[in-house]
């Protein structure tokens, strides 16, 4: 039986053929002028977004709210940056209109936050400009041995062949650090690929739930999917402590690798909460041909946690770096993990209260 994600895309290729082209869903037919893209775009929100209850949003006011303001009259960039507004009541990265002259798409998810990372202190300071680097993720022994990763985005294709050279060439650290800071997301399927090699049993990827009808609260009931082991030929880690680094700008595919990473024992998720972007998108047009991308079909964590808001670090694992920090070319986040690392390669009473429950170790013993 093939696992269940690679039967996503298909399900919502399906559901989004419901609601394509020029017309509304529910056979409405919209004019191509400023009255009736707007209405085009209220309607596909109103019947297609998935997150109105969890972020208390009454469309209904949100239209009346912004309807006032089309005029007959009004050109084209006009009538974007009005939509725009409308569509920021949302607050959802996942959310864009995009036309020939602009795109929008919702930016607060991530600019009213500290950014607590910075790539060139990164790869100056604790990598010496001196890393490997295949299927864009960066790698390092770093030292006393604790192994290093870097992933800035999972839109970057995870070769199998790669990933065992890199787990070879770090298979005898005493633990690894998953760098995914700024990782702004991609394909599942590269999730998948990922958390395979962390893992030798069947895991719970999250749930998934999808749009039945046009009413705000008609959804399906939430459909399980695991992610499997890799293949017993492939190399995974070595089941020594994780330490997986997190800042606001981790969004989609990373936010689901964050959500399912922090589940497994033996690894840690330190840094900041994610950026969010807990829903799969739907994409349709409006009559003058802009496109329209929102979140569509809700997912939630492997225990059936809400994490469209972003995923907390693990327990007492919560770390900034600041400008000036990072500026000076100290990354206290990542200073802080290889000295955890650091510290369970040399207690082994903790490295197995670690590995059996991370949570009791920080409550225990602390950062």
């Amino acid at each position: 039986m093939r696992r269940l994600i690679d039967k996503l895309p298909a399900l919502f290729l399906a559901s989004s053929a419901v609601c394509m082209g020029l017309t509304g869903c529910e056979g409405e037919e919209y004019a191509d002028d400023p009255r009736g893209n707007f209405e085009a775009l209220w309607e596909i929100v109103d019947t297609r977004y998935c997150f109105f209850e969890e972020k208390g949003i009454d469309w209904e006011a949100v239209g009346k709210k912004y309807r006032s303001r089309v005029k007959p009259d009004m050109s084209d960039m006009a009538l974007f940056s009005l939509c725009s507004e409308m569509l920021s009541e949302l607050r959802d990265g996942h959310v864009n209109l995009v036309s020939s002259f602009d795109t929008y798409y919702y930016r607060a998810w991530w600019t009213d936050y500290p950014q607590d990372f910075n790539l060139r202190t990164l790869q100056q300071y604790y990598l010496g400009f001196d890393y490997g680097q295949t299927s864009g993720i960066s790698y390092k022994m770093m030292p006393d041995s604790i192994g290093y990763m870097y992933y800035p985005s999972f839109s970057s294709g995870i070769g199998n062949l790669n990933l065992d050279y890199i787990l070879a060439i770090l298979y005898k650290s005493k633990g690894l650090v998953l760098d995914v800071r700024n990782n702004g997301g991609g394909l599942l399927t590269n999730v998948e690929t990922l958390v395979s090699r962390f893992t030798d049993t069947p895991v719970s990827g999250g749930y998934i739930t999808h749009k039945t009808g046009p009413g705000h609260d008609d959804f399906s009931e939430p459909f399980s999917f695991t992610y499997s082991p890799a293949d017993a030929r492939r190399v995974s880690w070595n089941g020594t402590p994780v330490v997986v680094l997190t800042n606001r700008s981790c969004f989609s595919a990373a936010n689901d690798f964050v959500a399912v990473m922090k589940s497994l024992p033996g690894v840690a998720v330190m840094g900041a909460r994610t950026g969010g972007g807990g829903g799969l998108p739907f994409s349709s047009e409006l009559p003058n041909g802009w496109a329209v991308r929102l979140s569509a079909s809700p997912i939630s964590g492997p225990g059936g946690e809400f994490i469209e808001f972003g995923v907390d670090p693990t327990p007492g694992c919560e770390v900034t770096s600041s400008d000036i920090q990072l500026a000076r070319g100290t990354d206290h986040i990542l200073d802080t993990a290889l000295s955890l690392l650091e510290r369970l390669a040399a207690n082994k009473e903790e490295r197995d209260l670690f590995m059996r429950d991370k949570e009791e170790y920080f409550r225990v013993y602390g950062l």
